[in-house]
């Protein structure tokens, strides 16, 4: 069973993936700002991380350079889940990382959960 860790600092979002990776069988976790994130996906441990960009305490950018050099999360594949669609922010999150870059407003549920298991299966 894939292990997802979701980091974000909308209720409403956490909940609406976390069913929607719960029915496809994935073993989810979930943290609502990134440093509670850093510290369960180090104890977690996951295959695949959803990060949110804009979020309190530190950011997803800060969050995902901290990720790739934890023993524990650097060879999980990590995706940012945001609103923020401008290049720069793109390209940014690709130069720091991440494997992919998904706009909230632009994808499903069930698209995202289809992309992490394309990401999960490669």
């Amino acid at each position: 069973m894939a292990k997802v860790i979701i980091i974000d600092d909308d209720p409403f979002i956490l909940d609406m993936y976390v069913l929607k990776f719960k029915e496809r069988g994935f073993d989810i976790a979930t943290a609502h700002d990134g440093k509670e994130g850093l510290k369960k996906a180090q104890e977690f441990k996951p295959d695949a991380i959803l990060l949110d960009v804009v979020m309190p305490a530190l950011d997803g950018f800060d969050v995902l350079q901290e990720l790739k050099q934890g023993p524990e999360t650097k060879d999980a594949k990590i995706i940012l889940l945001t609103n923020l669609g401008q290049k720069e922010e793109v390209e940014r999150g690709t130069r720091l990382g991440a494997d992919d870059y998904i706009i909230k407003a632009h994808f499903t549920p069930s698209e995202v959960v289809e992309k992490v298991q394309r990401l999960l299966e490669k």
